[in-house]
């Protein structure tokens, strides 16, 4: 059976999502190659500001080679289609390739438009568009003071952001007469320049830019038609986009009058081989510039291509957004114009706390018309729904915009009140019947949800509404969701922590007499132990804890597959002094220790047997090392690059504060390990952003990345505040951590503990900036108790007779175990390995 040609020119988010829709199908019968003007496959271009600062190209990525590889996937990148036969059914490329098709998906995208100004085509003048772009932007930022963007819409303001972030004096310059013009009026408008502007980004309204020449006091000067001028050393333009529909045009494909292929409710064009999906396609005379409208058209394309039996149409999207733009909370929905006729408005303007909501109902009260929200955007998610399923409005719909409103005025606006066909999230088109059918098969959790629907992997704006619809699915259904540590005790790890912390309990037997049961187990008693720690941070192996303790925590160092144990001395910062890096490979060579340098910037030791660890332990000490507690649930590392020291990129002494924000917390226990970074600059040598606290020196001072790890399930942290002193920084993640400490479940890394925190970030800030909950001041003193009682816990311990018995391998006996045998490869010792089949490896003397 011959296979069906489908060939998809354009890799983008949306190419690549037709594509993937093409996989899941499971259809054998299809023969897909793509082409990628671009050096590379999709990557997401919704994040792309975050390529400055720190994310990697692979962070960005949607897919691999080996994905398309594996599924049969043909690909060309750095090669653009020119030419289209339709007669023939064939696309001809640059270089003059020619491959035919059966059915053509055109997902070519957008291209940024840059205004016709004289000297819009110098060498520091760019667009905001792809990695490469961003590459330029960034090189430029080196020998640039200032920099400007045109265009203060999304995009623009997006681009702002990341001048600001690279340490430029920054400025929008927009033609209207005020920010995000399409999506917001004049209210929403004024409000977010107001924030903008505080944060230290000038913005120019109704400046037409009529030239651009050379400057007197930096490279350029932009001369605008009301005479005014502003000069600056870099310009990106980021004034709109255009339909990449060149392609089409120089075919038989039908174009709209002002550009974009024109499509059908399948997404045909007028030849009906021939879809068009994306910022390329004109459906009812409309552009659709976001990403999830795209993937619906790749949802309906895919559809219609494979004749299923009832192919989805696209009959147009919502264009509603919630976004940050330089850290301000903006959202729109629906119309916000006045164009409806009759249409009536409720309007809330806090100047003090700077938010501003706008809601625009119908002219019979019946329905929402649209809403702007600026400075707090929570109610977004409540008004979408209601506009987007028609839902009854309260009998004063103010209530919905108003803080504090009575909660009986909003009854029947919750969960229950959202039909099955609600879109939780339109990224991925899951609806409230998908999360309702996914608990139902067992998800109980967001990271399960997440893995069945991929709801809120996607923007993630969806994540506090697909796990209230998650949660109020389980109640509905009588499931008990049961967060018991365990069967000894009826409470989860947050609410053990809170008992031990308010009634001052110090030991497990004294929590397990008054709230427990039983005897304990191998859940609840390292739980307890590591809360324990948290708190009163007592020796761990004094006798009324030592049975908490797991292995590695009882002999002070990681047990490894062979039974011997590594040897982790504290560096902080990963500042050492030669004499002390003398004495690790003084101690290494003595005891025959395989050696490796951490990624955290420390010495492993490999291969110490039980009985040597003490010897080795006072030698490390009586040169000043300590414990580096990476046999802990605790703080382990902070990362650093030279700083300004010595890196003439260096904005911010990371070095030395590193070393302080280790020594610093040092010690200290927790639900899991902690991982810290502090990086010099932007360029980001640290990559302080895969940590799970992440600090970034800038001109100002000095910004703080929360909850991101490199683990399993790799997470980027999330910008907390920004332009921090260093007693503020301080102040801040001692308020964090003891917070963790406090609130997270067994074993959760900060990562999953953000992710299912309810409220999520914004809510973490209230915390600990706005002392929501006027805890701020009991946090700073349990980690002020915390770090006044550390120890080194092998000091303590070396200086016990009664504890070092402990390291004998034998009860009647000192020797060592002669048992364990080694091979010697790349010129170190390593565990002899068991016998197989797969490898051999050959002993060398």
């Amino acid at each position: 059976m011959s296979k069906k040609r489908i060939v998809v020119v354009g890799n983008g988010m949306v190419g690549h999502r037709f594509i993937d829709t093409l996989l899941q199908s499971g259809r054998d019968d299809l023969d897909i190659i793509t082409f990628s003007e671009e050096s590379r496959l999709a990557y997401d271009r919704v994040q792309l500001t975050s390529y400055l600062t720190g994310k990697t190209v692979q962070d960005l990525a949607m897919t691999d080679e080996s994905y398309y590889q594996t599924n049969g996937i043909r690909y060309i990148l750095n090669e653009k289609v020119t030419a289209l036969d339709t007669n023939a059914k064939k696309v001809i490329t640059a270089s003059g390739r020619e491959e035919s098709y059966d059915k053509l998906v055109l997902a070519t995208g957008s291209f940024p438009f840059v205004p016709p100004v004289p000297g819009n085509d110098q060498e520091h003048c760019f667009v905001y568009r792809t990695i490469e772009d961003l590459d330029a932007i960034q090189a430029s930022s080196k020998t640039s003071k200032s920099g400007v963007v045109i265009g203060g819409g999304l995009l623009g303001l997006e681009a702002a952001n990341a001048i600001k972030n690279l340490g430029l004096e920054t400025h929008v310059v927009e033609f209207a007469p005020r920010l995000m013009a399409v999506q917001l009026e004049d209210g929403g408008g004024a409000l977010l320049r107001r924030k903008i502007e505080n944060m230290g980004v000038s913005v120019h309204t109704e400046k037409a830019t009529t030239e651009i020449v050379a400057g007197e006091n930096a490279r350029y000067r932009m001369n605008f038609a009301d005479g005014s001028h502003l000069e600056t050393d870099m310009i990106v333009f980021s004034a709109g986009i255009r339909p990449q529909d060149e392609l089409a045009r120089h075919s038989d494909i039908e174009i709209g009058e002002r550009g974009g292929i024109v499509i059908n409710n399948h997404c045909q064009t007028n030849l009906s081989d021939v879809y068009a999906i994306g910022e390329c396609a004109l459906w009812n005379n409309q552009v659709f510039g976001l990403v999830a409208p795209g993937y619906q058209m790749a949802k309906v394309a895919a559809s219609h291509l494979l004749e299923d039996e009832n192919p989805s149409q696209f009959l147009g999207a919502d264009m509603s957004t919630k976004l940050k733009l330089l850290g301000v909370d903006v959202a729109s929905i629906g119309e916000v114009h006045g164009q409806t006729e009759g249409a009536l408005s409720y309007t809330y303007n806090d100047e003090i706390e700077q938010v501003y909501k706008r809601l625009i109902i119908s002219a019979d009260g019946s329905k929402i018309v649209g809403a702007v929200l600026v400075g707090d955007a929570d109610a977004y998610s409540t008004l979408l729904q209601i506009k987007q399923n028609d839902m009854p409005l309260p009998s004063n719909p103010s209530v919905l915009i108003l803080p504090n409103a009575a909660e009986e005025e909003s009854a029947g606006m919750g969960i229950d009140a959202l039909p099955d066909s609600a879109m939780i999230c339109s990224c991925y088109d899951v609806t409230k019947a998908d999360i309702k059918h996914a608990v139902a098969t067992g998800c109980t959790t967001m990271a399960a949800l997440k893995e069945a629907t991929n709801a809120s992997t996607g923007c993630g704006g969806c994540s506090a509404l697909a796990k209230q619809v998650m949660d109020n699915e389980l109640l509905s259904l009588g499931v008990e969701v049961n967060n018991n540590l365990c069967e000894h005790f009826a409470y989860s790890r947050k609410e053990l922590s809170d008992i031990i912390r308010v009634q001052q309990i110090k030991t497990f037997d004294e929590l397990l007499k008054n709230y427990g049961s039983g005897l304990g187990c191998a859940t609840c008693k390292p739980a307890v132990g590591s809360i324990l720690a948290s708190f009163w941070n007592d020796y761990i192996l004094n006798s009324e804890h030592t049975e908490l303790q797991d292995t590695n925590d009882i002999y002070l160092g990681n047990m490894q597959k062979d039974g011997t144990y590594s040897v982790v001395p504290r560096i902080a910062g990963g500042e050492i002094t030669p004499d002390k890096l003398i004495v690790l490979g003084e101690v290494a060579k003595e005891f025959n220790l395989y050696t490796k340098i951490t990624g955290g910037q420390r010495v492993d030791l490999f291969g110490a047997q039980l009985n040597d660890l003490p010897t080795i332990w006072k030698k490390l000490v009586d040169a000043g090392f300590e414990t580096g507690h990476a046999y802990g649930k605790s703080v382990r590392t902070v990362k650093s690059c030279v700083g300004n020291s010595w890196c003439r990129y260096g904005v911010g002494d990371s070095v030395r504060l590193a070393v302080d924000l280790e020594n610093r917390y040092k010690g200290l226990r927790s639900p899991h390990k902690i991982k810290f970074a502090v990086s010099g600059c932007t360029r980001e040598c640290a990559e302080a952003q895969s940590k799970d606290i992440g600090v970034i020196a800038t001109e100002n001072g000095w910004n703080l990345y929360v909850c991101g790890n490199g683990g399993m399930r790799p997470r980027h942290a999330d910008l907390f505040a920004s332009d921090l002193n260093e007693a503020t920084l301080t102040q801040y993640i001692d308020r964090i951590l003891m917070f963790y400490i406090r609130t997270a479940d067994r074993l959760q890394r900060t990562s999953v503990w953000l992710e299912n925190l309810e409220g999520g970030l914004d809510y973490l800030k209230q915390v600990v900036i706005e002392d929501k909950l006027d805890l701020c001041s009991e946090l700073e003193a349990d980690m002020a108790a915390n770090i006044a009682k550390y120890q080194c816990e092998w000091k303590t311990t070396l200086a016990s007779p009664e504890q070092l018995k402990r390291f004998n391998h034998f009860i009647n006996s000192d020797q060592r175990d002669d048992g364990l045998k080694f091979v010697s490869l790349r010129e170190q010792r390593f565990p002899k390995p068991q016998q197989t089949d797969v490898i051999d490896i050959v002993e060398v003397s």
